[in-house]
């Protein structure tokens, strides 16, 4: 495989949500992990990641978007369920790919659409049903 590709979420809340993002970027073997406005008490959410992945794969937090800087060439994937998203099966992955995840209750941000180069919706029976987190983050893990 060439290129790379990393896993990220926004506002994510809970540590084990946050241990989750970590063991899955680790598990499928992600360049880096990140977050962007995250409850800053997850800054020490270490505990909650039993792969310790803090020690293999880079973790980035970003307070907001602005902050947040990517490597250069690399696009950003976010993954939500609007209308004009394109399904993950027929999605052609770039080279260099960030995908970003909403929060455990919510919708990305219309800051974090704005800066994303795609979005794509995860399939499901239910169209009105939100993915999990960890769902989520292992059907776009296993695409790049």
């Amino acid at each position: 495989m060439r290129g790379y590709f990393a896993i990220g979420s926004e506002r994510i809340s809970k540590p084990m949500n946050l241990g989750a993002l970590m063991r899955t970027a680790n598990a499928f073997g992600a360049s880096f992990v990140f977050s962007i406005n995250a409850e800053h008490r997850l800054r020490a959410a270490y505990q909650a990641d039993t792969s310790k992945t803090a020690g293999q794969v880079p973790y980035y937090q970003w307070d907001n978007v602005d902050e947040m800087q990517l490597p250069r060439g690399c696009q950003m994937v976010g993954i939500e369920l609007t209308d004009d998203a394109v399904m993950l099966p027929t999605f052609r992955h770039p080279p260099q790919a960030a995908y970003m995840l909403g929060p455990e209750k919510g919708d990305l941000s219309p800051d974090i659409l704005a800066r994303c180069d795609h979005v794509v919706k995860i399939p499901t029976k239910c169209s009105r049903s939100r993915p999990q987190i960890v769902s989520a983050q292992a059907h776009a893990g296993s695409h790049p």
